[in-house]
């Protein structure tokens, strides 16, 4: 099984308008982002540093004629792709892309998990990414769901994924918060979906909250919760993009 196996190795966003995504997120999140050279598609890839952590793909007419909006979803490892997926599918999920090979990269899949929020597996040929760093300016620092039913949702990646069920926040009106492990890590969290709509929520992190918030609005962007202090020396920040993708943002307090 890949060391991989079950941790987010990848992020994307599908959006309506790339060059104005590329503007924004180069500015709000600080990437570097440039174009991956993919023949018939507007692919763009998102890198902190060294280290490519997201892409930027366009959505094309067909998609979004048939219901495709902008949104961020993530990928998460598996080891034996074919034989995940159908494990996958035994327990309760639906294939919406079936599997796809990305030359020198992977074979993926898109599902539907058993309660309908959408996500990708991928079997890396090369197995290794840090798109994954709960410390690193720029890369993905928290990965949340939102769900309909918490506790199925748990059992699911659980059994397929190996995350082990972590600390449990109680949060009032709402309800608890399942804290989500990989080798004792803590990498997300599962909570139910309420003003929220089911979905995978992702957040990045920068070096000053305060300023990028400042930088989402004048771009254009939404602000919808926070600044708001989390558990530790973080605090964070929900926003929507100019064209209407919900992310987030973390950075240490100041």
């Amino acid at each position: 099984m890949a060391t991989t196996h079950g941790t987010f190795v990848w992020y994307e966003l599908l959006t309506g308008d790339s060059h104005a995504a590329e503007k924004f997120y180069s500015d709000v999140v600080g990437w570097q982002i440039s174009d991956a050279g993919m023949p018939n598609m507007d692919y763009r890839i998102c890198t902190a540093g060294q280290e490519a952590i997201a892409g930027i793909m366009q959505l094309t007419d067909e998609m979004q004629s048939a219901g495709t909006r902008p949104c961020w979803l993530g990928y998460i490892s598996v080891g034996d792709g074919e034989g995940a997926l159908a494990g996958i599918v035994d327990a309760g999920a639906r294939v919406m892309v079936p599997p796809t090979d990305i030359p020198e990269v992977g074979r993926w899949a898109m599902i539907a998990d058993p309660q309908g929020v959408a996500v990708y597996v991928i079997a890396l040929q090369n197995d290794s990414s840090r798109a994954f760093d709960s410390a690193a300016d720029g890369h993905c620092a928290w990965n949340e769901l939102a769900t309909p039913d918490q506790r199925g949702a748990q059992a699911f990646y659980s059994s397929q994924f190996g995350w082990q069920l972590g600390e449990t926040m109680n949060m009032g009106d709402m309800g608890d918060y399942l804290i989500f492990k990989r080798e004792e890590q803590d990498i997300g969290g599962i909570m139910t979906a309420g003003a929220s709509p089911p979905m995978w929520r992702f957040y990045f992190r920068v070096a000053s909250l305060p300023a990028a918030i400042e930088r989402l609005q004048r771009g254009g962007g939404t602000l919808v919760h926070g600044p708001q202090p989390v558990p530790g020396n973080d605090e964070i920040a929900i926003g929507v993009d100019p064209q209407g993708a919900m992310f987030a943002l973390v950075g240490l307090r100041e």
